[in-house]
């Protein structure tokens, strides 16, 4: 019986950079939420213990050639105090225009928003649909509209029908405008608003030797998606966080950031990827 041919990588995306980032201190690694400024050379990642860090993407040639350190914070509780313990578990990251910080956890579910990394949170109504998710499944993707409203949905906790609910927060409140068809295994671990207005979700599964990842596009106007990325097993590391932008040539690109889980073992790495229309 012949073997089974190895899987290859789908969509409409195209590779064009990795490089593997590292720092010598603690608190380094565990990276699920990303932000790029809008010529993708600042860069801001959130860590799933807590930390945010800010950073400057150096490339060439197209190739990310290092990423050099600038900053670091420690969000803060509602009370001002350090994050820490099961209320840490910080994994989307959103920035409104105005600098306002939201982001999402797991742990205790909710969403939060920060005006900045040191100032205390302000949490938002948690509905009881959120208080009952599972305890290691909800908000690791978490993006902003042009309009301000946040979305989120949780990584393994499935309506009845087994779709994945989307939940969006318009200022006032939390409604469940639609929900997305759950793919070949793939979990939502990272969302992002391009600036073509449409929707960018990244998923992940994993089998137990690495992880393969999916990138799809979603019109919400039309309901109409688009699988731009589905890679190999072991192609990349644990990619949970994506930040969507255009280039100085005009193309739209993905930046994803892998979360090491703090093991030998794993990387810290960033992936580019330039996008179809």
């Amino acid at each position: 019986m012949a073997a089974p041919a190895t899987p290859v990588e789908r969509g409409g995306a195209r590779h064009v950079s990795s490089h593997t980032w590292t720092e010598g201190a603690d608190w380094f690694g565990g990276f699920s939420g990303i932000e790029l400024s809008s010529d993708g050379e600042t860069l801001r990642v959130l860590t799933d213990r807590g930390y945010l860090a800010t950073a400057r993407v150096e490339r060439q040639d197209g190739q990310i050639t290092n990423v050099a350190l600038t900053a670091v914070e420690r969000l803060r509780t509602s009370k001002g105090k350090k994050l820490a313990g099961r209320v840490a578990d910080s994994e989307g990251l959103a920035i409104a225009p105005d600098g306002t910080l939201f982001v999402s956890y797991e742990g205790v579910h909710r969403v939060a928003a920060h005006s900045s990394a040191s100032a205390p949170a302000r949490v938002l109504p948690r509905p009881q649909a959120f208080r009952d998710l599972e305890s290691n499944g909800s908000f690791e993707a978490l993006a902003i509209d042009g309009a301000g409203r946040l979305y989120t949905m949780p990584e393994s906790n499935r309506l009845e029908d087994g779709r994945i609910p989307v939940w969006r927060w318009d200022g006032q409140r939390w409604t469940m405008p639609f929900s997305l068809a759950q793919v070949d295994g793939f979990l939502p671990v990272g969302a992002d608003f391009g600036p073509d207005g449409r929707l960018y979700l990244l998923e992940r599964d994993f089998a137990q030797i690495g992880f393969r990842s999916r990138l799809r596009r979603i019109d919400i106007a039309t309901g109409r998606e688009d699988e731009l990325l589905r890679t190999r097993l072991r192609r990349h590391d644990n990619l949970e966080g994506v930040a969507i932008w255009r280039g100085a040539d005009g193309r739209l690109r993905a930046t994803m950031i892998s979360d090491d889980n703090f093991l030998s073992v794993q990387r810290t790495e960033l992936v580019e990827y330039v996008l179809p229309e």
